[in-house]
């Protein structure tokens, strides 16, 4: 049976769309600033590409997930497409594309690199491969994230290699590294010179590290390099610029589940290290704040249990913890249960409760279709 859209039934709201067929195979992930104009494109419009139009002929159900902010979306739809490939997406799919961190790495010689968030879950994690450090981003822009990269090389010196050489390479004669491999610069200064850097990008010192670039224009300037001045420029007036304020993409080692429970139903939002990976409409038996207990108690002793529960709503969150205390688990921290007033946990919860009031609206206007 062809999939009947209706315009109506999606918002004008910003967010990610995921089209599924009738096995619930996930065909293809996107975003927009308007979710019911762009999918009114796929239905209204006669398509050139065979790909598009076999698309558009498989699509049995589409899935919304809102967001705040265009910011968002674009995060967003990069996570989803790395965590699940799907077929009809061409873009984003490897895991070197889309939006990079800067990462000041923990190794004995720090270096300052260009770093890709590991999408995959903790258990399909191989324990040597992880690449700890400070992280800076992530950047829309790998022009401007390069020439950041550029900036730091030729004021702090850091080395860029990935195995330390024993002698200094071009880079060095150059005047984009200190030598501290050959032993040009010395390990105190060269650590110093990471301390500043670690203060400037990863410390929010963002007036500090937009000064430097001034400084870095006006000698430019001074050289007579106009283009390379220009182009500082335009680089302090993108850094200068406030970005939208986004929560689906954040720097935390943590497994959390933020649950944001109605009436009926409950909306649970997985949080994997600060990546939003997926929403989840559930029914609840009975109601009251008891329910809320019974469906978590119910629901975490049958799977993985995260670090962190945010709520909206429970009972007696001492109870909770005790019934999912499991003897396996005395090596790990307790659970921690959260029902925040403000902040970003808070702003994970209202998402979680916009996502909430959207599928239980559409989910009553389609039983009264029906």
């Amino acid at each position: 049976m062809a999939f009947m859209f209706r315009a109506g039934d999606y918002p004008e709201k910003p967010g990610c769309y995921l089209m599924r067929d009738e096995q619930e195979r996930l065909l293809y992930v996107g975003k927009s600033k308007n979710l019911r104009n762009r999918l009114r494109s796929y239905f209204h419009t006669n398509h050139k590409s065979k790909r598009l139009r076999e698309l558009v002929a498989n699509i049995a159900r589409i899935e919304v997930l809102l967001v705040n902010n265009e910011t968002e979306s674009l995060l967003l739809e990069n996570n989803l497409i790395k965590i699940h490939k799907p077929p009809y997406n061409r873009a984003l799919k490897k895991d070197n594309s889309g939006y990079a961190y800067l990462m000041l790495t923990d190794e004995d010689i720090p270096r300052l690199a260009v770093h890709y968030r590991d999408r995959r879950g903790p258990e399909e994690r191989n324990a040597l491969a992880s690449a700890p450090g400070k992280r800076f981003g992530p950047f829309a822009s790998a022009r401007f994230r390069n020439e950041l990269l550029e900036f730091v090389a030729d004021h702090y010196k850091l080395r860029s290699c990935t195995k330390l050489p024993k002698r200094a390479c071009l880079l060095y004669h150059i005047g984009r590294c200190g030598g501290i491999c050959e032993g040009y610069m010395s390990r105190d200064e060269y650590m110093e010179q990471v301390r500043q850097v670690s203060e400037l990008l990863f410390d929010g010192r963002k007036d500090a590290l937009v000064a430097r670039m001034y400084a870095q224009m006006t000698e430019y300037a001074e050289q007579l390099k106009f283009e390379k001045a220009q182009n500082m420029l335009s680089h302090i007036r993108n850094l200068e610029k406030t970005p939208e304020k986004q929560i689906v993409d954040r720097e935390t080692d943590v497994m959390q589940e933020v649950l944001y429970f109605g009436e009926d139903s409950v909306l649970v939002a997985k949080v994997q290290e600060g990546m939003l990976r997926e929403l989840q409409l559930h029914g609840l038996e009975g109601g009251g704040e008891a329910a809320c207990d019974r469906f978590l108690i119910r629901r975490y002793r049958e799977q993985q249990l995260p670090d962190e529960l945010i709520v909206n709503r429970i009972a007696d969150p001492a109870a909770v913890r005790r019934a999912l205390r499991r003897p396996a688990d005395r090596s790990r921290p307790p659970l921690v249960i959260t029902q925040p007033k403000r902040g970003l946990k808070h702003s994970l919860l209202q998402l979680c409760r916009q996502n909430y009031e959207f599928r239980v609206e559409a989910a009553a206007a389609a039983a009264d279709k029906s």
